[in-house]
């Protein structure tokens, strides 16, 4: 079977919507040898395909995906099914309640149901299955929590912590306050960030080109700090890092190669420390802040949807719930009756 379970760095490639890579190799994918038989194994790799190369679906959303369904299907086998044909209505029920009874989140249990569904429609039109068991699968409805954000004040200071620490001429600390300029210019999230090539930047129209979930392409804008962030990286810091392994990655790590996620978390946690009062956010939080702030700023809904390349309308009105929450933890503070 084909293991799509670990993104193991080496394997990376050069690319701005890296694919599931198959052949690698995963613990994961061994135990389930152990436990599933070759039918089960063989629908769980098809998945896979699906997912990856006929879908497009981003590698961490195949990964989940497919733990999720290696999860139902190992559940299945110990009740007793043999085959993906033998999964029905009572099995998806029967594991979404252990799923449940072991304490996990309601939204992970939306999730491992919507993923029970994808796959289950997938089976049945593969003549996998004799009828679409998932398609009785009610949803459990999850609370989605509000995302933590800056305040205005917060985000301006966390931007002054990045500049200073610039100042020293390091190219590490210029690489970091590019970092965080981006981020909060934009909106992106921190996989499309780290994905950038320099080629993908427009410095003219002060846009970037950023490759999105499922590899999904938009333009976003960016500010005039971000532009004085990027002059000093390319002309200084980038140079002085450049390696062969750089290629035409536009962030680099301490050895020349493409800046990884968990430094850029990394980055973002540690210059927050900086800032008095602010959260412990990471990048996502500023994505969430960029998105409040452009609200509260005046912008409309789907420009906002645009930018953060958010697929439905419905995902980035979370924001204007945000924006009225502090509105009313202000309003609160404030009025002397309320």
């Amino acid at each position: 079977m084909a293991g799509f379970f670990v993104d193991d760095p080496a394997r990376r490639v050069d690319s701005h919507a890296p694919h599931v890579e198959r052949g690698e190799v995963s613990t994961q994918t061994s135990a389930a040898e152990d436990v599933l038989p070759a039918d089960m194994l063989a629908a769980l790799d098809g998945f896979g395909t699906h997912l990856d190369s006929e879908l497009g679906r981003s590698r961490h959303t195949v990964r989940a995906y497919l733990g999720d369904v290696l999860r139902l299907l190992t559940f299945a086998r110990r009740e007793g099914a043999t085959t993906v044909a033998d999964l029905d209505l009572s099995d998806l029920r029967g594991w979404l309640a252990a799923e449940t009874a072991q304490g996990h989140a309601r939204t992970t249990i939306a999730r491992r149901a919507a993923s029970a569904r994808v796959f289950t429609a997938w089976a049945f039109r593969r003549g996998l299955m004799p009828g679409d068991p998932g398609d009785r699968l009610a949803t459990p409805t999850s609370r989605r929590a509000l995302p933590g954000v800056l305040k205005q004040a917060e985000a301006a200071a966390l931007m002054d912590v990045a500049t200073l620490a610039a100042d020293d001429g390091d190219p590490i600390h210029q690489r970091d306050r590019l970092i965080l300029e981006l981020l909060y210019a934009t909106g992106m999230r921190v996989g499309e960030l780290v994905g950038l090539a320099v080629d993908d930047l427009d410095q003219g129209r002060r846009t970037v080109r950023v490759m999105g979930k499922g590899a999904k392409e938009r333009t976003v804008p960016y500010t005039a700090p971000a532009q004085r962030a990027l002059d000093v990286w390319l002309s200084v810091g980038r140079p002085r890092l450049l390696s062969p392994a750089s290629g035409s990655a536009l962030l680099l790590g301490a050895r020349g190669g493409r800046l990884d996620p968990r430094t850029a978390r990394a980055v973002v946690h540690s210059l927050l420390e900086h800032v008095p009062g602010a959260p412990n956010l990471g990048p996502h939080g500023l994505r969430h802040s960029a998105a409040t702030h452009l609200l509260e700023g005046g912008a409309d809904l789907r420009s906002v949807q645009e930018i953060l390349g958010h697929a439905s309308l419905a995902t980035t009105q979370i924001y204007t719930h945000v924006s009225v929450e502090r509105l009313r933890a202000t309003y609160e503070q404030a009025h002397p009756r309320a």
